[in-house]
């Protein structure tokens, strides 16, 4: 058991095949039927655009929570490990989990066939569509504004010390606006399931 809880992706994997099984024994008898099938095909889309959403967002909320307020009181000789492996590890984690709950979200919208109602805000689907617009800006300042700039912040990107500190006063003031956006997109998407 340790041998799979030391490593991060057999530990995921683990995960993963436990909540399939989950699936399997709880709801594995909708696969026979086609309508049914076709819900539980949702659910699964579902599934990934909530799993891929706590990322994106459990990230947001530990870059405004944790790493911006504490960077000013870690000790100059210790910055650099943060600047050079831990947030270049966790901005790829950030970005990619962006785009997978947008994705998902809209493949969820498309197969429950809202999206163009929910994005044009039309009164049955406005709630979800002012959630999905909220997440669509915040997608688009994760992966033009934030990550462009944490580039040249963090070195990624070769840049003079003036341009690194611009760089980073950019992408930490566009991540602070998602983190204000965070909880109004989540009140949207869980006010729709409320409201029907």
């Amino acid at each position: 058991m340790s041998k799979i809880l030391e490593g991060l992706y057999t530990a995921l994997a683990a995960s993963v095949a436990l909540a399939v099984l989950m699936f399997l024994y709880l709801h594995g008898d909708l696969l026979a039927d086609s309508t049914t099938g076709q819900m539980a095909a949702i659910n699964a889309m579902i599934w990934l655009h909530v799993v891929a959403g706590i990322l994106w967002i459990g990230l947001l909320w530990y870059f405004n929570m944790v790493q911006i307020p504490t960077m000013p009181k870690i000790p100059p000789e210790l910055k650099p490990a943060i600047g050079k492996f831990i947030a270049p590890n966790a901005l790829f984690w950030f970005r990619w989990s962006a785009l997978a709950t947008v994705v998902t979200g809209l493949a969820v919208a498309f197969l429950r066939g809202y999206l163009h109602e929910a994005l044009a805000l039309q009164m049955p689907a406005r709630t979800i569509g002012i959630g999905m617009w909220l997440a669509l800006i915040m997608a688009f300042n994760v992966w033009f504004i934030i990550w462009p700039n944490q580039k040249k912040a963090l070195g990624i990107v070769a840049t003079d010390d003036a341009a690194k500190a611009k760089s980073a006063r950019i992408a930490m003031l566009t991540s602070r606006a998602n983190f204000v956006l965070s909880l109004p997109m989540l009140y949207c998407m869980v006010s729709q399931n409320i409201a029907g």
